[in-house]
């Protein structure tokens, strides 16, 4: 998303949840209505069945997908030179390296698109391969005349496109002497009718009068000569016709380097250490050049700004994390992994749901969130504790859902069934199932995953048991787990159906499980984050 600024994220963790989603969405808009347009929101995962009824219900469209925070050519302060016409002269590409100071420009197409670059010394070695061979091949009339500030004289001279020619130069000397050949000729002169009309008379391609005006006879004369009058002297006319060469034969066009704005500095750091160009032409989505790189660039890049919504551990976070700024957490979690380079706004409660702490901001802040977004945060709140049945729900959570509910007039009840009512359908896979609230845990040197549904009727999953079992395992084959568990937590049975493969013993140790199979319900275990996740922390630590 190019917003015009500097784009700070806020972002929930990877497999989100309702909670994930809605908390970072509400968080964005308490910002933006702060005066803070720079605030956007973010997901790392695809919106799960639950979550888009949710979104669905209230008008609202998912967040923004991003797949990284590592820092990209489009966070570099890369120059932003003028782009020239491959058609553009010489002449103006050396006014802008000298009005802009700049030692490389960018040539493009007339779409946009990158043709070549040309560096002051590309400019160098033609001026100076020009002063021992002074002549011009195929150069544009429009191309001369705009370097000579000239105009045509003569209605043969309208009937050419380009000149060439070796270039002459015949002053008046006091004895003329034509020492030119016909056709191959550029001729300069100055105030010598005799020898403009010898010129016309022998077709020569072109003939450039300096500082002079021409008689009128001579410009009625039958001929194919192109005559240019021009206010410069000849010195400079010289100098200028071959400054009027297309850029295109001067510029650098094949075995470029170019880099696009989505590319990754560690990419482009790796491509520039092994070439030794000046500058380097950076392309957008559709090919078009949008500027410059040097390797003064890649020394202080800006890094992308973040905000950590309902996480603070690094393997749940956004992947190139380190490459980024990590400006406020948000989160009812235990704390984790995450470091930061400086100091941070941290707020960290202990409640159901991490949009509990957001609704709680809005109140801080003296703003009511629309009814809309209302609806939205009670949702968020009623599925993360699970209906208020789970351990980690608190008072507050239950009296700002209900505060909500009463602002966009809806029953709490009647939307925990629909939101419990859509996890578990027959038409979905069960990796799909599995992965929609999946967490990663790295506790103690173990290795392990977690995966939750919240549904109404445990049994019909059940059902699928073996199915969930052979990804479970397959899984931690991929993964190399200790262990992957799967809770399939029932809100009317107020429990929770555990699978596990892995370092079974242990599970069986951590829940009293007295079966040898893979499968027990254990009563009253409703949440993840307070249950499990402590009990195997404990066992482990």
């Amino acid at each position: 998303m190019d917003t015009g600024m500097d784009t700070v994220y806020i972002t929930g963790h990877r497999n989100p949840d309702t909670d994930s989603i809605v908390s970072a969405m509400a968080y964005a808009a308490l910002k933006q209505a702060l005066g803070q347009r720079q605030y956007q929101a973010a997901r790392l995962g695809q919106i799960s069945d639950e979550t888009q009824i949710v979104l669905d219900r209230f008008g609202f469209q998912p967040p923004q997908k991003i797949s990284n925070v590592r820092t990209q050519v489009r966070d570099l302060d890369y120059d932003t030179p003028p782009t020239l016409s491959a058609a553009a002269t010489l002449s103006r590409a050396w006014q802008v390296m000298q009005t802009d100071r700049l030692s490389v420009l960018p040539v493009a197409n007339e779409d946009g698109s990158l043709y070549g670059m040309l560096s002051a010394g590309d400019v160098a070695n033609y001026d100076m391969t020009s002063v021992g061979n002074p002549a011009v091949n195929a150069v544009p009339v429009y191309n001369l005349l705009s370097v000579l500030e000239g105009r045509i004289l003569n209605a043969g001279g309208e009937l050419r496109d380009e000149i060439s020619g070796e270039i002459t130069v015949a002053l008046p000397t006091g004895r003329e002497t034509l020492l030119f050949a016909a056709e191959e000729t550029v001729l300069i002169c100055g105030d010598q009718p005799d020898m403009i009309r010898r010129a016309l008379e022998l077709n020569v391609n072109c003939v450039i009068v300096c500082q002079a005006e021409v008689q009128q006879e001579l410009l009625d004369m039958e001929t194919r000569t192109c005559l240019i009058a021009t206010p410069y002297d000849a010195y400079r006319a010289v100098r200028l016709i071959n400054q009027a060469l297309p850029i295109e034969r001067v510029c650098k066009s094949e075995n470029l380097v170019c880099f696009h704005l989505d590319d990754y500095i560690d990419d482009v750091q790796d491509t520039v250490l092994e070439s030794r160009f000046r500058a380097y032409p950076i392309l957008d989505e559709e090919e078009r050049v949008v500027g410059t790189l040097s390797r003064f660039h890649l020394l202080r890049p800006r890094r992308k700004k973040v905000v950590l919504m309902d996480h603070n551990e690094k393997a749940q976070s956004v992947q190139g994390l380190d490459q980024a700024d990590i400006l406020e957490i948000v989160d009812h979690h235990r704390l984790a992994d995450i470091q930061t380079k400086n100091p941070i706004y941290v707020r960290n409660e202990p409640v159901g749901s991490t949009t509990t702490i957001v609704a709680g901001m809005y109140q801080e802040k003296g703003l009511m969130p629309t009814a809309k977004m209302a609806g939205l945060m009670a949702a968020a709140i009623v599925s993360d504790t699970v209906m208020f049945k789970s351990p980690t729900c608190t008072q507050r959570d239950i009296d700002i859902a209900n505060r909500m509910a009463r602002i966009a007039n809806i029953s709490l009840d009647e939307l925990g069934k629909a939101i419990f009512s859509a996890t578990c359908g027959d038409d979905k896979s069960v990796d799909t199932m599995l992965k929609t609230d999946y967490k990663e845990f790295h506790i103690a040197g173990h290795d392990l995953a977690v995966s939750q549904i919240t549904c109404m009727d445990s049994d019909r999953l059940l059902e699928r048991q073996e199915e969930f079992l052979r990804v479970m395992r397959e899984i931690r084959k991929e993964k190399r787990f200790d262990t992957v568990v799967l809770m399939i937590t029932d809100v009317l049975l107020d429990g929770t159906q555990l699978l596990y493969v892995g370092d079974e013993e242990t599970i069986r140790q951590a829940f009293n499980i007295k079966d040898e199979g893979n499968c027990a319900f254990l009563p009253k275990i409703m949440s993840r984050k307070k249950q499990v996740i402590p009990t195997l922390s404990a066992l482990w630590g």
